[in-house]
């Protein structure tokens, strides 16, 4: 979809816009938003954010899904001035920006582009989503100038609802939820979301997650990527995260049916020595962490917005174990 084609459908008689999920856990979904939603979602971040009318806001994310529709909004909503650019894994944009959105992989590129990374760090408000943000690219962050966040949120809260900063002196691990956002637990240990202004009903997450009494929260992995190996619960995105900072090429842990342990644990590599790679899980991870299985692909399977995709993954492992 283009920028005019949304704004077409902004514009029209209808009171919502049709979305899709990014597929991160299976198929994408259609979903309707509905536009009074996605204005007061606009306002909310613009407000936590202290955005002006008048700022000028970057467009360098495609508009097939949410991220990219809620940037057009809360330029519209709060009267910012939009720049729209073609969405690309490099984006390019010749003026100065007050606020701009991108996924991991787009803010990777800018980094390791000297012109680029100069771009980057003159936006004064820089959030982050779409994906996991490991270590690596959280310090290369971390001395930026200007105001860098991490966003929680999903397709179904029109965004995210929740910030937490990466750089500076309030660098944290834990998000904030914006102003008339509750979160809780639910008995299976997943974030349970309640943000009226947003979504009707309390919205109850995939997120296994650990909230704090003051209401920030932080994000464990999600529920449907557990390893239940031997009777032993392993959260893939913490194995990955462990990995992370010792493995220098891309990867990803996924899971294959075993008849004695009931599931294992199984790496995705694009490249290297397995046995180079069994050396360091030994060495970073506790025991029963520890991959089964080492999988050389072509490819690691990712969704168009640039997260892992759990499901391809996991057929993967099961073809190949």
């Amino acid at each position: 979809m283009d920028l005019e084609a949304f704004l077409a459908e902004w514009h029209n008689d209808s009171p919502t816009v049709l979305v899709h999920t990014s597929g991160s856990t299976g198929k994408p979904k259609p979903l309707l938003a509905e536009k009074s939603r996605m204005e007061a979602s606009a306002r909310i971040t613009c407000h936590f954010l202290g955005l002006q009318a008048g700022d000028k806001a970057l467009l360098c994310m495609p508009l097939d899904y949410i991220a990219g529709k809620m940037m057009v909004v809360r330029a519209l909503t709060c009267r910012l001035q939009l720049i729209a650019v073609k969405p690309s894994g490099t984006p390019y944009w010749d003026e100065p920006i007050d606020f701009a959105a991108m996924v991991p992989l787009q803010v990777w590129n800018l980094l390791h582009d000297a012109a680029g990374c100069q771009r980057l760090m003159q936006i004064r408000h820089l959030i982050i989503g779409g994906g996991a943000i490991d270590e690596e690219l959280q310090e290369a962050l971390h001395d930026f100038p200007h105001a860098v966040w991490s966003t929680y949120g999903m397709t179904e809260t029109l965004s995210h609802i929740a910030l937490r900063r990466l750089n500076g002196p309030t660098a944290s691990a834990w998000y904030t939820p914006f102003e008339g956002v509750s979160v809780s637990l639910a008995d299976d240990g997943c974030l349970v979301i309640e943000a009226p202004v947003v979504h009707a009903t309390p919205l109850k997450t995939n997120d296994v997650a650990e909230v704090r009494p003051d209401s920030t929260f932080r994000i464990l992995g999600r529920k449907d990527n557990v390893i239940c190996s031997g009777g032993i619960k392993i959260q893939m995105e913490e194995v990955e995260r462990l990995l992370r900072p010792h493995l220098p090429i891309p990867f990803m842990i996924t899971r294959a049916k075993d008849v004695r342990l009931g599931q294992i644990v199984v790496l995705l590599t694009e490249r290297w020595d397995s046995s180079d790679i069994q050396a360091i899980c030994q060495q970073v991870l506790p025991k029963y962490w520890q991959p089964r299985r080492i999988i050389t692909v072509d490819h690691l399977p990712l969704t168009e917005t640039g997260k892992p995709a759990r499901a391809e993954a996991e057929l993967l492992a099961r073809q190949k174990v």
